[in-house]
C-alpha cells in the first residue's frame, strides 16, 4: 500500500510518502513561513524528485486533527483538492496518534501533547509495545494539572512529544512527575507518522474528499468570544 500524506497542525509542515510501511521520500519545514506557502510547493517538488505521481499512491491521508484551526484548514483543504483531482481516497488520522507512532519502539508511555493555549494542552497517551501503539486515553483537550494528575498514574518511563513537549514536560518535571522529551529528530509532528498512522487503519478509514472532516475538539477563540458575547445579551 502506498500512502501520501501531509502535516500542518502546528509551526513545521512536511509531506511523505509511505510504500508497505517504507518511507520512499519526504520533506519537512519548520521555519515559520506559512503553510498555505510551503505545503503544495513540497508535495510537488517531493513527488517529482521521486519520480512518483498521484497515479501511484492508493490513499491520501493527513493529520485531520487536533491543532492549529488555520493550519487544519490548510491541510485538509490540500488534501481534499488532491484526492479529489486524482480519485483517491482520503484517511484522516488523529494528529496525537501520528505523533506517536515514530516512538513505538522506545517502550513505556508515550505522551503526545500540543499547546492549546489557557494552561491546556491537547493530549493523548499510548503504550509503546515492539514498535506497535495501545491506546492508553482518548484525544482530549485537558489542562495541564489534569494532565499531571492522570499522567503521574502511567507506567514510565514517560517520553514526551509533540510541539507542547517543552510545557508539558516542564509542568510534570515541577510536580515531580520522571518523564523525558522524545529524541530531537522525533520531537515534533511529521507526516511520516501520519502515514504510519494511515497504514494502521482498516479499509473503512478511507472516505471521499467530500466526506473528510477536521478533528477540532473545542471551539476556536472566535467562536468562544461570539458565545460570550451572546450569553451577556441574555
Amino acid at each position: 500500500m502506498t500512502i501520501l500524506a501531509l502535516e500542518t497542525t502546528a509551526k513545521a509542515a512536511s509531506c511523505a510518502v509511505l510504500r508497505d510501511g517504507m518511507p520512499l521520500a519526504t520533506a519537512w519545514q519548520a521555519t515559520g513561513l506559512t503553510h498555505s506557502r510551503t505545503l503544495m510547493p513540497m508535495v510537488e517538488d517531493m513527488l517529482k524528485n521521486s519520480e512518483l505521481s498521484l497515479a501511484d499512491v492508493d490513499a491520501i491521508a493527513v493529520a485531520a486533527g487536533p491543532g492549529s484551526f488555520t493550519g487544519l484548514r490548510i491541510g485538509i483543504a490540500a488534501v481534499k483538492g488532491l484526492a479529489w483531482a486524482a480519485g483517491k481516497p482520503c484517511i484522516g488520522v488523529s494528529t496525537l496518534e501520528a505523533m506517536a507512532w515514530p516512538l513505538a519502539h522506545l517502550g513505556g508511555t508515550i505522551v503526545c501533547a500540543m499547546d492549546a493555549r489557557r494552561q491546556q494542552i491537547y493530549n493523548a497517551a499510548f503504550a509503546g509495545e515492539y514498535g506497535v501503539l495501545r491506546r492508553l486515553c482518548p484525544d482530549r483537550a485537558i489542562s495541564l494539572a489534569e494532565a499531571a494528575e492522570e499522567l503521574g498514574r502511567l507506567p514510565g518511563p514517560l517520553t514526551v512529544v509533540g510541539d507542547g513537549w517543552q510545557l508539558c514536560a516542564g509542568y510534570l518535571t515541577e510536580r515531580g512527575i520522571p518523564c523525558r522529551a522524545a529524541p530531537a529528530h522525533l520531537r515534533l509532528q511529521s507526516a511520516v507518522g501520519v502515514a504510519m498512522a494511515a497504514e494502521g487503519l482498516g479499509p473503512e478509514a478511507r472516505v471521499s474528499a467530500q466526506e473528510l472532516a477536521p478533528v477540532y475538539l473545542r471551539l476556536s477563540q472566535a467562536e468562544r468570544e461570539r458565545l460570550a458575547r451572546l450569553g451577556g445579551l441574555g
